[in-house]
């Protein structure tokens, strides 16, 4: 009778409540506690993990300043300025949105984000530059490539598959996802295919242009963790977009022409002499505009949530020679510690790298190019040295150019 009246009479050990004023009162080992008691140490238990995570990216904005950004961009990316300092800027104060406390005085001001377009040709430094951010973030990012992805219903991926795989690179924390950064690639191919609006189905042009509308303007969109179609039970996860970055970029192959006739200049051909000292013609790039893109295939309001809009300069012999050797990754670095790993020293001369650069020019693909021309080059001394006693090896002009005219590389005509 006394165990059955006790029983009657059991509260929660930190509010006091009796349990027949309670929902759920689940029992521990020496005490209980109700859903309200619950539900509050939930609360505070968010708030905590959330104050950490502000103070963290507090701490890190002492170190990444813009100039300190842009600073990390140039160890391992050369040139493209105007691009680096568009970067930092916009990754700065993408930290500074998160971390941002209430402010009684600009209540009504909201610091909108500032997503950005990357334009330039192949081989120029578009995805480097978004992969060498990524090492150097203490937020989520992720790289998606837009020529996958295809209007919802179609075969191919749903433009939510973006926000799946950086919900993954947050190891699935919701929270931490909702404050990432995202670069999507080649967003060019998406492009409307005709100039004017198709009256059937563009599933992997302006339909997904539509589809990618609501990621980049700031909505709450339900993300399969694992992927759209391949798990049609899984629980959608809703992300809220306000506060993530999208960056985009893509090589817009034939847009010089639309800004050329912009500016009233012929791409090729005869030319007026008037205005050609105030116009660069062999960069044209550097003149673009909203209007260009729009020219171009990507819808208006796709462009209006995209505002910042920055080029890539095209690479000269100087910029490819410099990307043979001065980065943290070069390339001749990688080829070097690929020959030390079986115990060969690779040396490489000064004209061997003048000669790459010139086929690289020729063959017009940039700084892609490089690897291809290094890859004829050294193929052969790659197979064979590792089998031998050789533990050094010089490659000289001569050598690189009889390789390379041995390969099926050589017989690339300039674009």
């Amino acid at each position: 009778m006394k165990a059955s009246k006790e029983k009657d009479h059991i509260k929660c050990s930190f509010c006091g409540r009796d349990k027949q004023d309670t929902a759920v009162l689940i029992a521990g080992i020496n005490g209980h506690i109700c859903d309200r008691c619950i539900a509050q140490a939930y609360q505070i238990v968010n708030e905590e993990f959330a104050n950490k995570q502000d103070k963290s990216l507090s701490k890190s904005l002492n170190v990444l300043k813009p100039i300190e950004i842009k600073n990390f961009l140039n160890e391992y990316v050369i040139g493209q300025d105007q691009a680096k300092k568009v970067l930092a800027v916009a990754v700065y104060n993408h930290f500074k949105r998160l971390v941002q406390k209430p402010d009684k005085e600009n209540a009504d001001v909201e610091v909108e984000k500032s997503n950005i377009i990357l334009v330039g040709r192949t081989g120029t430094g578009k995805t480097l530059l978004a992969r060498t951010i990524a090492k150097m973030l203490n937020v989520p990012f992720c790289i998606a490539d837009a020529t996958v992805l295809t209007e919802s219903g179609y075969v191919g991926e749903d433009v939510e598959s973006i926000l799946s795989r950086l919900l993954q690179a947050a190891d699935y924390d919701q929270a931490a996802a909702e404050k990432g950064i995202v670069f999507i690639d080649e967003v060019d191919k998406i492009a409307r295919k005709g100039d004017n609006a198709s009256i059937t189905r563009d599933v992997s042009g302006e339909g997904v242009q539509q589809g990618l509308l609501k990621l980049l303007e700031g909505s709450v969109v339900n993300v399969p963790p694992q992927g759209g179609r391949k798990h049609p039970e899984q629980k959608m996860v809703p992300i809220d977009t306000k506060n993530i970055l999208f960056l985009c970029g893509g090589a817009f192959d034939g847009i010089e022409k639309i800004i050329a006739k912009r500016m009233k200049k012929q791409t090729i051909g005869y030319a007026s002499h008037v205005g050609r000292e105030e116009i660069d013609e062999e960069n044209l790039l550097q003149y673009i505009s909203a209007q260009d893109i729009k020219n171009f295939g990507l819808i208006p309001e796709l462009i209006g949530r995209l505002p910042v809009v920055t080029h890539l300069n095209p690479l000269d012999a100087d910029a490819l020679k410099r990307i043979l050797t001065e980065p943290k990754n070069a390339l001749t670095k990688q080829y070097k510690k690929l020959f030390k790993m079986d115990g060969i020293e690779l040396e490489i001369e000064e004209g061997v790298l003048d000669f790459v650069v010139e086929k690289a020019m020729e063959f017009n693909l940039g700084a892609r190019g490089l690897r291809s021309i290094c890859e004829a080059i050294l193929i052969d001394a790659m197979f064979e040295l590792p089998s031998t006693n050789e533990r050094f090896i010089t490659i000289t002009r001569d050598y690189a150019e009889d390789k390379l005219s041995n390969s099926t590389i050589s017989k690339l005509k300039a674009a």
